[in-house]
Parts: C-alpha cells; structure tokens; sequence
C-alpha cells in the first residue's frame, strides 16, 4: 500500500470544498489509524530460532541400530537440552485441555504428532516433523579415492 504524506491528504481534501471541521475530523482518523498501525508492526518481532533433533533412545543406550527423532525449534538463545522440557509443559497443557482429557498425550511420538503447536507456541518451541524420522549415523568423514559402488 502507497505511503501518502497526511499533508497532502489535509490539502486534497480542503480542495474539495469540504467544511474545515470535516477535514479536521477526517485528519484526525488518519493519524490515529496510523499510529495504530505503527503499534501493529512493532508489536511482534520475529524469533530467531536453531534446530534441536529429539532422538528416540527407550533403551537408554546409542548403538548401531535403528533410530528415529523429530526436529524442533526454539528461540537461539536457549539451550538446546530445554527442547525437552517445552515439550513436556506443551503436553501437560494439552492433557488439561478437554480434548487432552479425552485422548492425553503419553508419549514425545504423541506429543509431536496430535500436541496442539498453538500450546506449544506458548512455550517458545515449534514442531517442525509430526512423523518419525530416520536417524543416520555417520562419522563425518569422507572417503579419499575413487567412490565405491555397492
């Protein structure tokens, strides 16, 4: 939308043979809508966010088998091992809503997938897999020679 000097809009409109406390008045409007609108976009700034990948361990142990996590955000200036918690008070939340009291949430598979992002909004951290994804280990290296095919 154009941007117009609130001046030219006072002079355009005395141009137009309009009664001085009409133009008053529309002026007025003008300059309280725009301050409203200034406060609108001052209002929320955007959060800066790093992404966190939850890894399913339920034997508590990393070896060479198959896992799956969800990726997650929150705010960059927090620590990562948080992503956890926010996600627990995001389904504690949900669990006390009346949709959670009919189906609770009991697991981060859960939470990830059915938890309400709105809730978890609330506790700075945005669910960005709802499924499963495979984890893939690797040992950051890359082989030196010809690329072998299997």
């Amino acid at each position: 939308m154009a941007k117009v000097d609130i001046e030219l809009v006072k002079l355009v409109l005395q141009r137009a043979d309009l009664d001085a406390r009409k133009v008053a008045q529309i002026i007025e409007d003008i300059n309280f809508e725009a301050k409203n609108q200034v406060s609108d976009e001052e209002k929320e700034k955007p959060v800066k966010k790093q992404y966190v990948v939850v890894v399913s361990d339920p034997n508590g142990r990393f070896t060479d088998a198959d896992y799956v996590g969800w990726v997650l955000q929150i705010p960059d200036d927090e620590n990562p091992a948080s992503a956890l918690e926010k996600i627990h008070k995001g389904a504690y939340d949900f669990n006390a809503s009346p949709k959670g009291r009919r189906m609770p949430l009991k697991t981060i598979a859960e939470a990830c997938e059915f938890g309400s992002a709105k809730i978890y909004k609330k506790h700075k951290v945005w669910v960005k897999t709802k499924e499963p994804v495979l984890i893939v280990r690797s040992n950051n290296k890359i082989p030196r020679g010809e690329p072998t095919e299997e």
